[in-house]
């Protein structure tokens, strides 16, 4: 895989800093039962990376100590993680929120088989992976029958009362774009993802999520191949607003990688772009506890643009 932090060293981004923490978001490990064209964090079935118990429970001491009021567990699956459980629950009776990143196929995974209703017993909101509302478009960049398995999935998550009008149990999908180009408007295709998924297949969901693809990883090595990369970052800088700025997610969001070191998203991670703590060269959750980060500079480079093009971009959608 062609690496781009050496192509994102060159590019200058205005400097941020965080304000309050209230979200703690947890990488459970890269192991997935999807492996996709634009997954920035390389996540596959054979991936043997998983967050441990001794890890989990530094994660569970930290929410005792914080004034965190979001858990966002994302992976690979998260779900395959053999610990999510014990954590979704032990956030859960802490009165503190979680966001299950789930990808939908895992609900159909045979050992999975009472996942929908833990996660509705629970009250965890889904965040869901569907990048398009057509077929031909999700299995061709996320595998073949992986658009059937969500449809099921969907349908699974809307009979426990998941989008329903009324329902408290919230199902964002998440859209991102097949290529090198900005996600359109959030508002407009959230109205046509709605009227296409419950014309087509009855399906219900609450809000639609638009995220842009970051150039790293996978997608960004097959930009460089493709010799597209340099014209993405063109885009991504042309379209860039100053007032994105102020509300991009790192601001008030912690990153933790399935070691329990910290960074200030999940796109540093996956870049190992450590977060700055003075005199910690690698910071680890167990160094936050107690202490207070405010105030303090945010690592940047050029794949920051992905963020704060046209309508922006964060792991809650649209920012502006």
């Amino acid at each position: 895989m062609l690496e781009t932090l050496p192509l994102l060293e060159k590019t200058r981004f205005p400097a941020i800093t965080r304000d309050t923490v209230s979200t703690l978001q947890v990488n459970l490990g890269y192991l997935c039962n999807q492996q996709c064209l634009h997954c920035h964090v390389n996540a596959g079935p054979k991936r043997k990376e998983i967050m441990d118990a001794q890890t989990i429970q530094h994660v569970i001491d930290y929410l005792d100590t914080s004034n965190v009021k979001l858990l966002d567990l994302t992976g690979g699956a998260p779900e395959l993680n053999p610990h999510f459980r014990t954590l979704v629950e032990a956030a859960r009776a802490r009165d503190i929120d979680v966001i299950d990143r789930c990808n939908l196929t895992v609900l159909e995974e045979p050992e999975q088989g009472d996942l929908a209703e833990f996660l509705a017993g629970q009250g965890v909101q889904i965040t869901a992976s569907l990048p398009c509302y057509q077929k031909d478009n999700v299995d061709g960049q996320r595998g073949k029958g992986v658009f059937d398995k969500s449809i099921a999935g969907l349908k699974k998550l809307n009979a426990l009362g998941y989008g329903q009008q009324g329902s408290n149990l919230m199902l964002n999908l998440v859209y991102n774009p097949t290529g090198p180009f900005l996600p359109p408007p959030q508002d407009v295709l959230e109205a046509d993802y709605k009227q296409r998924l419950f014309d087509q297949h009855g399906i219900a969901f609450t809000h639609l999520l638009t995220l842009a693809n970051m150039p790293i990883q996978r997608f960004g090595s097959s930009l460089i191949s493709k010799g597209q990369f340099n014209d993405y970052m063109t885009l991504l800088q042309t379209a860039h607003k100053a007032e994105n700025l102020q509300t991009v997610m790192c601001r008030s969001l912690i990153s933790v990688d399935w070691q329990g070191y910290l960074f200030d998203c999940d796109f540093n991670q996956m870049l190992d772009l450590p977060m700055k703590m003075a005199n910690i060269k690698r910071p680890h959750l167990r160094d936050l506890v107690h202490q207070d980060i405010s105030g303090t500079p945010i690592v940047v480079r050029g794949h920051c643009y992905g963020c704060t093009a046209g309508q922006g971009s964060s792991c809650g959608g649209a920012l502006s």
